[in-house]
């Protein structure tokens, strides 16, 4: 399996769209447009398909973690408590 393919099952599974993508690379400083996204998720016979490398899959996984549960708490700071 790929980093294409991972990528792909991860927005198919997650419900993303190429907008909400370039937001969570954003998250970790990580810059990339819309047509360079789309090349990633194009098939491997098609001539403007780009390979995804490692540095792209890691960044998204980074900045993913952040989108789903929020920044990390810097050191000494105490963890929001959720009010139930």
């Amino acid at each position: 399996m790929t980093n294409n393919d991972v990528l792909k099952k991860l927005r198919v599974a997650l419900k993303l769209r190429d907008d909400e993508i370039v937001k969570i690379l954003e998250l970790v400083d990580f810059r990339i447009s819309k047509s360079e996204l789309g090349a990633l998720f194009r098939k491997e016979d098609h001539p403007k398909y780009m390979e995804c490398g490692d540095q792209i899959l890691r960044n998204f996984l980074n900045g993913l973690v952040i989108h789903l549960r929020g920044p990390m708490p810097k050191k000494g700071e105490k963890k929001p408590q959720k009010k139930e």
